[in-house]
C-alpha cells in the first residue's frame, strides 16, 4: 500500500519547522563564558524514511539566543563521533549528522566539552514506534481504534487526519492520550472529513530539560511520526 501526501501535509510540515525555529545569528563560543552556554539537542524521524536526524545547537543568551560556532578545545560529539560545524540563514550555526534509522533504536551518548575541556554528557535512548495491526485500507465511519507497539503505558499522540476535497474543513489536529497502547478517535471527530481517502499523521514529541548542562541549561527534543493513508466509508446498514 502506497502513502500519498499533498500540499496540505506540506503546510503542516512547513509550519512546524518556522515555528520551531529561533535565532539565525551567529556567534563564537570563544567569546562567550562557558556557563552561559544553552544547550539545543534535536533528535527526530519517521517511519519509512532511510535516516534519523541528530541536530545539536548552542547558544549564547538561552534557548532563543544566537547560535554558536566551537571553539577549539569546545567540540560536539554523538556517539563518540567529533560532528562538523554547518550553517543556514533560517537556523543559524549547528552540528548534525544523519545515522541509518534501521539501526538506531537504543541508547545514544551526547558529548560536549567547552572551552576549558569539562565535559557535558547526555544519553538519551530512541525509541520508536508502530502501529500493529496495520491501518486496513478502508476503515468505516464510527470510533476508529489504533493499536501501538513501543509507547509507554500512558503516553500522548499528536494526531492528524486530513481529506482530499478542497470543499471541507477537513484538518483534525489534536493531542491524544494513549492508554496500553491503544487509541481511540471517536466518531464525532470525524464530521469534518468526506468520505474517501484520508491522510493519517501521528507523531510523538518529547521536550525534557538536558540533565547534564551548564548553569544557562538545555533542552532535548525528540519527534518521530508516522503517516498512514486509508478510505473513509460510510458504515454499512444492516
Amino acid at each position: 500500500m502506497k502513502y500519498q501526501f499533498g500540499l496540505k501535509d506540506t503546510v503542516l510540515v512547513s509550519l512546524f519547522f518556522l515555528f520551531s525555529c529561533t535565532s539565525n545569528e551567529i556567534g563564537n563560543s570563544k567569546d562567550v563564558n562557558p556557563d552561559a552556554v544553552f544547550f539545543d539537542y534535536e533528535v527526530w524521524a519517521e517511519e519509512g524514511k532511510e535516516e534519523v536526524t541528530v541536530n545539536l545547537q548552542y547558544r549564547m543568551g538561552g534557548e532563543n539566543g544566537t547560535t554558536l560556532v566551537l571553539n577549539e578545545p569546545s567540540k560536539a560529539l554523538l556517539d563518540g563521533e567529533q560532528l562538523k560545524v554547518d550553517s543556514a540563514k533560517v537556523t543559524g550555526a549547528f552540528y548534525e549528522i544523519q545515522k541509518p534509522l534501521s539501526s538506531f533504536t537504543g541508547k545514544h551518548i551526547i558529548s560536549f566539552t567547552d572551552l576549558n575541556k569539562k565535559e557535558y554528557t547526555e544519553e538519551f535512548e530512541f525509541a520508536p514506534f508502530t502501529i500493529e495491526p496495520n491501518v486496513p485500507a478502508a476503515l468505516e465511519r464510527g470510533d476508529l481504534v489504533f493499536n501501538f507497539k513501543g509507547l509507554e503505558p500512558v503516553d500522548v499522540l499528536s494526531v492528524t487526519l486530513t481529506d482530499t476535497s478542497f470543499q471541507s474543513a477537513d484538518i483534525i489536529n489534536d493531542t491524544d492520550t494513549v492508554r496500553n497502547g491503544r487509541l481511540v478517535i471517536a466518531s464525532h471527530r470525524l464530521s469534518a472529513l468526506v468520505n474517501g481517502p484520508i491522510n493519517l499523521q501521528l507523531y510523538k514529541e518529547v521536550d525534557k530539560p538536558i540533565k547534564n548542562a551548564t548553569k544557562e541549561g538545555g533542552n532535548l527534543h525528540f519527534r518521530y511520526g508516522l503517516k498512514r493513508q486509508f478510505e473513509l466509508k460510510n458504515a454499512v446498514k444492516l
